[in-house]
């Protein structure tokens, strides 16, 4: 009988009851489905956690508390909402604006870390380059559809340092494709250190930057990060 039950639950792909339902007790028929099934659910929502992490790619968050002493909150969003990904459920962006160092990536970072846990969101993190970089070389090998689709599943995409790089005509084109792909149907998160009249360093192409900015700023918030460098206050203070 123990086999047979493994067997129908490899079949039903109840992989917890399979190997541990011997070791349930209970006081009755009732109790034992019950803690049969919150452990099944338990364990695959852990694996499903698991399985969103590894694909989002998002840095090591250092587990610091994220200090909003120099960060703008625009109108219309708050800082909780802000690190839960309410704009996810409206299909928003958020552009990050400042200098290099002062937050911007950690509270990306921060965002997509909570989107998982909290909602078991799917996010994607990427550099600007390293995304353009991955286009380019999906669109040289005939697998452009392919990334298209996994970044059509995703519930939000978070973009990297946007204006570290300039990038050659056809990986700005690359990246227009996919911020247009994303615009009203899921949520981009950038951080740049450029200010918008800048974009068109990045892009080269005055009608291409403009086509970027209208579909980023349409349903999005921008939040300033107005603080200098935290990994150079660090330095200074380590050096003391």
């Amino acid at each position: 009988m123990h086999d047979q039950i493994q067997s129908y639950a490899k079949r039903l792909k109840l992989s917890w009851i399979r190997e541990h339902f011997h070791e349930v007790k209970a006081s009755s028929h009732e109790e034992f489905l019950l803690k049969l099934f919150e452990e099944e659910i338990q364990q695959r929502e852990e694996r499903k956690i698991n399985l969103l992490l590894k694909q989002a790619t998002l840095p090591k968050a250092s587990g610091k508390p994220f200090d909003w002493s120099e960060v703008q909150i625009p109108n219309g969003l708050t800082k909780e909402g802000l690190l839960n990904g309410e704009f996810m459920d409206r299909q928003e962006n958020t552009i990050f604006y400042g200098g290099v160092g002062a937050g911007k990536t950690y509270l990306a970072t921060l965002i997509g870390l909570n989107a998982i846990h909290r909602c078991g969101r799917s996010v994607k993190f990427y550099t600007v380059a390293g995304l353009v970089n991955q286009l380019l070389e999906a669109n040289e090998k005939g697998r452009l559809n392919k990334l298209f689709k996994q970044i059509e599943k995703l519930d939000c995409l978070v973009l990297d340092e946007l204006g570290y790089i300039p990038l050659h005509k056809q990986g700005g084109e690359l990246l227009f494709q996919v911020i247009s792909m994303c615009y009203e149907a899921r949520s981009i998160v950038i951080t740049t250190n450029l200010q918008f009249g800048k974009w068109n360093h990045v892009f080269g192409d005055p009608i291409l930057t403009e086509a970027v900015i209208d579909r980023l700023i349409h349903h999005s918030h921008l939040v300033v990060f107005n603080g200098d460098s935290h990994r150079y206050k660090e330095s200074l203070l380590q050096n003391e």
